[in-house]
């Protein structure tokens, strides 16, 4: 009975150790650091901190913009779609441009997280200081304190800002 317990041990031990030393991103996961580049006419907004380079799916790095269909007032009081205004400027960031992204990670869905420029234009940053996304990581916290300070982008729109910006003030 000793031998059969050992044997049935090492069956199962063998296969845990094995994926044990195995690469992390073997299965498709986002890779640490890489390249990634598409033509413009392989690029679509997925919204406004994400991106696709033909097949892959990047979220840009460091940023936060709201949603589509997150609803932003402005000073007169009337309603807008305030994801949908952030989508619509990284479109124009990206209209009839390649794009580079530095995979610098994966985000919880596996996507790739990305540094990405438009002809030498850093998307994330341009977001930020725009006024149309806000900073996840200090890097860019300069820029979102100089776009709050001057009112740009969804910024002039205090009273009505997606309810998770709100408390950045």
């Amino acid at each position: 009975m000793g031998g059969a317990a050992l044997l049935i041990s090492a069956a199962v031990a063998t296969p845990l150790l094995v994926a044990l030393g195995l690469p992390t991103n073997l299965f498709g996961s986002a890779p640490a650091d890489r390249q990634w580049h598409a033509d413009a006419a392989d690029i679509r907004v997925v919204d406004g901190e994400t991106i696709a380079l033909r097949e892959r799916v990047v979220r840009l790095s460091g940023i936060a913009a709201p949603s589509r269909g997150d609803t932003c007032r402005r000073a007169d009081g009337a309603d807008f779609d305030c994801g949908g205004a952030a989508t619509a400027v990284l479109m124009r960031l990206v209209d009839g441009r390649a794009v580079t992204c530095r995979i610098v990670g994966r985000d919880a869905f596996g996507r790739g997280m990305g540094q990405c420029e438009a002809n030498g234009l850093d998307l994330g940053r341009t977001l930020v200081s725009g006024g149309f996304a806000v900073a996840t990581g200090g890097a860019m916290r300069n820029a979102e304190l100089t776009a709050r300070q001057g009112d740009r982008g969804l910024w002039a729109n205090r009273g009505g800002l997606p309810q998770d910006w709100r408390g950045r003030e």
